[in-house]
């Protein structure tokens, strides 16, 4: 057995400041995108809007059965992110409970050397962001099920008095539902950072900035936010007749 499993664990200030910043960086970016400043909103903010308005548009479909195909398809993400999540999740625990493969992805990687136990800390940090994306995608599916069970209950007849306040409510779920799915892939991005400590503090460094980066450019810079951008659906009507400021209000996934 090579002499390095016996070494004891240590972690320096490299590694424990870059560990750092990818957490704090998963935290803020999630934070930002959810509560983007009033003058720069996110493209996760922007759909909102859109999602309201498909529930509105959706009262007086004929026939609606383009609705439940696109959720459906929203479903089918949330379950495919969910089950690869899984794999991953298998993979890694393999990985952490059998040394001879560590020591063997050691050496095909070239990668410097350390206790098992240090190796182990690396792959489960990166599992703590696979495991929560797979409980947010899972969150999101069951939510979407939600949506189309609410959907469902909206009334054919558009004068029915509750048929306004179901659809907004069915808007709400969507609304929530694409919030964890969001999350969900955030943590995907940054458990791909996370590998990156395998090649050293400097690598999870530069791979926590990388991820930054895009997240934060597809959010507030990319070429799909112009587009959604346009046209976008007035903000003056919130759930349930509230105004835009209450928006805060809505519970949390």
């Amino acid at each position: 057995m090579d002499k390095y499993l016996y070494l004891p664990l240590t972690l320096g200030f490299a590694d424990l400041s870059a560990v750092a910043l990818l957490f704090i960086g998963w935290f803020a970016m999630g934070r930002v995108t959810e509560h983007p400043p009033a003058s720069r909103p996110s493209v996760s903010v922007l759909m909102k809007q859109y999602r309201r308005e498909w529930m509105l548009q959706f009262l007086t479909r004929e026939p609606r059965i383009f609705d439940g195909n696109i959720l459906s398809t929203l479903r089918d993400g949330t379950a495919f992110f969910a089950s690869a999540c899984m794999i991953a999740t298998g993979g890694i625990l393999a990985l952490v409970s059998d040394t001879d493969q560590l020591r063997g992805l050691v050496r095909e990687l070239d990668l410097e050397q350390g206790t098992a136990v240090l190796w182990e800390v690396k792959l489960l940090v990166a599992m703590f962001f696979v495991v929560n994306a797979f409980l947010k995608f899972a969150w999101s599916h069951r939510l979407f099920g939600y949506c189309a069970i609410m959907m469902a209950a909206v009334p054919n007849d558009v004068t029915d008095p509750s048929a306004r306040d179901k659809a907004l409510q069915a808007a709400e779920l969507n609304i929530t539902a694409a919030r964890s799915f969001n999350a969900g892939l955030r943590s995907v991005y940054f458990a791909l950072a996370g590998l990156a400590w395998l090649a050293g503090p400097l690598a999870l460094l530069v791979a926590t900035a990388v991820v930054l980066f895009v997240t934060w450019r597809r959010e507030f810079a990319s070429n799909s936010r112009q587009v959604i951008l346009h046209a976008l659906p007035s903000r003056d009507v919130h759930a349930h007749g509230e105004p835009r400021g209450s928006e805060s209000r809505h519970p949390q996934p």
